[in-house]
């Protein structure tokens, strides 16, 4: 598979964009296990960003790096407008 070319600041821009608003988390785990959830994302910062789960089984906040998102072990996007 092919990525795209992805930097830094585009994705610090992009997920910018998406402060406030609901979207949906792909985080990879390692040895083919995978975490799926949505949630708020709540705060943007400068080296990292945070989601609220919607799920209750999450306690609290998670936090991921934009590096993490550069790397492709997490993916973050947008939920469609109810």
């Amino acid at each position: 598979m092919i990525r795209t070319a992805n930097d830094l600041r585009t994705v610090k821009e992009e997920i910018r964009r998406y402060a406030d608003r609901r979207v949906r988390v792909h985080v990879c785990l390692g040895r083919n296990k995978y975490a799926d959830f949505t949630g708020k994302l709540s705060g943007v910062y400068p080296a990292l960003f945070t989601v609220l789960p919607d799920d209750a089984a999450y306690r609290g906040k998670t936090a991921y790096s934009y590096a993490e998102v550069v790397c492709g072990s997490v993916s973050v996007k947008v939920c469609p407008s109810r």
